[in-house]
């Protein structure tokens, strides 16, 4: 299962690394080993990579949009190409089932930049006639960003981040999440290979302590942070403080709501994917089901069915349907809040345990859970745990459940099951969640900004909202007649 990389970092279109760096083990969740090791980040290295982005910048953003897009899809297509042997690299990085980063991970990233390279050579500024002088607009790049990923979407993350700053003629340095270091590497060598100048995109390692060297550098115009939202107070309160661009994709306890007409095999299966897809490891996931009461006791029966059918085991097996949490730590602290669930009197409905598999004894696992009789006011239902652990509450009326739905401090996600689509888009309305889902759940295409509200975030991903928040205005004014002036 050895993974090792040819160095830790790369920068300005090579594979550079420092000894000197703390050692950054890379575990294999299932099993707990160790399948390489890093190092992370010295002041040294990421000087190096800012200083290569940097010098390489001005070039780049002086290039014809169409001629920077074009580098953008043939890392697409590569991408594309590649997608077996990357989405193997990432189950063996984030444990999650080969059968999802078949399919969502290494070909988001491709979306993304296939989706980007093609948007920024129309996304141009505006003329506005002023009746004989005019104006215009431009939309110029920033210079160097940072991006910081998380862990459970490695590949994506970094897709995510890159495609839209390097479409507008802005250098990139990025640092992934210590837990999950080795895919972003691959996707530095394929920039290089789709002929992407050297100094473009870097890939630093590290723990927060470099993710805080590199927010807090003069030379960074920008930093785009996936994570946690105490690391993200964190992060906006530096970059604030030193006038820098941010945007923050943070956590959530979102909503999903069912009511009693939905088609009961369709919310069920969105209530699934917003819970135990990749474990149960995404931000955006609907971990606060309310039923209506007229389907609830239908809804939990048959959820239950269905839950009993996932498949646990071997991650690189393709009819494993979940695989681990990421590392122990993670592990631990899903427990502790099952322990909570249970302690606060909510009613453990399925799974809550630790399946010791065999060939997989020391791997981070624990069963789907779901937990009903809850109320808003325990921890399983206002904290964000980030494994699989579904909270089921009941509701009446929609005007109550909207209240309850929007009691909380999150605000990234919702959604709305209903056959009645009056109502799924006035409910939608009434919700205080940046991304929402009408009769599905977790879909997030690269046309389509994603972002949350209150304080899960600030700014938004993808779409052309991405080009303008990896971008800066500028005003002209042009004077077609003689300068009024009163001297």
């Amino acid at each position: 299962m050895r993974a090792q990389p040819k160095a830790s970092h790369y920068i300005n279109g090579r594979f550079v690394d420092d000894e000197q760096g703390a050692p950054l083990p890379v575990i294999y969740p299932a099993t707990g080993e160790t399948i390489a090791t890093l190092h992370s980040a010295t002041p040294n290295i990421i000087e190096l990579a800012v200083e290569a982005a940097r010098a390489a910048q001005p070039a780049w953003a002086r290039l014809k949009p169409v001629e920077r897009g074009r580098i953008l899809r043939r890392a697409a297509d590569i991408l594309r190409a590649r997608n077996a042997e990357l989405a193997r690299l990432e189950t063996l990085d984030t444990g999650k089932a080969i059968q999802e980063t078949l399919v969502a991970d290494p070909a988001s990233a491709a979306d993304a930049l296939e989706y980007f390279g093609g948007a920024v050579a129309s996304y141009t500024g505006d003329y506005i006639d002023l009746g004989g002088p005019f104006a215009y607009t431009r939309r110029e790049a920033l210079g160097v960003c940072v991006g910081i990923g998380a862990w459970n979407y490695p590949i994506q993350g970094a897709g995510w981040k890159s495609a839209p700053a390097l479409a507008m003629g802005n250098a990139m340095v990025f640092k992934p999440s210590e837990n999950t270091p080795l895919s972003a590497l691959a996707l530095a060598e394929i920039y290089t290979e789709a002929g992407l100048p050297d100094g473009l995109f870097n890939v630093v390692q590290g723990y927060g302590d470099v993710g805080g060297a590199l927010a807090s550098h003069e030379v960074v115009a920008k930093v785009s942070l996936t994570g946690s939202v105490p690391t993200g107070k964190k992060v906006l309160a530096l970059t604030g403080s030193l006038m820098k661009h941010a945007t923050m994709e943070l956590g959530g306890k979102s909503p999903l709501i069912v009511f009693d007409d939905a088609d009961l095999e369709n919310a069920i299966g969105g209530a699934m994917l917003g819970n135990f897809y990749s474990t149960g490891q995404v931000c955006s996931n609907g971990t606060r089901v309310f039923v209506q009461k007229g389907l609830h006791d239908r809804f939990v029966e048959r959820l239950a069915e269905r839950t009993k059918a996932i498949r646990i085991g071997d991650p690189l097996d393709p009819e494993t349907q979940m695989g681990p949490l990421i590392n122990k730590a993670q592990h631990d602290k899903v427990m502790s809040y099952i322990g909570i669930g249970k302690a606060e009197g909510a009613t453990l409905h399925y799974g809550g345990g630790e399946p010791k598999l065999q060939g997989f004894e020391n791997g981070f696992f624990i069963e789907p859970t779901i937990f009903t009789n809850v109320t808003d006011q325990m921890r399983i239902a206002r904290e964000e745990i980030f494994g699989p652990v579904m909270s089921v509450l009941s509701f009446s009326e929609e005007d109550e459940v909207i209240d309850r739905a929007n009691d909380t401090e999150f605000g990234l996600s919702a959604g709305v099951f209903t056959r009645d689509l009056p109502r799924a888009h006035r409910v939608i309305a009434e919700l205080q969640a940046g991304t929402c889902w009408i009769n599905n759940y977790n879909l997030s295409p690269v046309e389509m900004p994603f972002g949350g509200f209150k304080q899960s975030g600030i700014g938004r991903e993808n779409s052309l909202a991405a080009l303008a928040l990896y971008s800066q205005e500028k005003s002209v004014y042009v004077e077609t007649g003689d300068v009024a002036s009163p001297y």
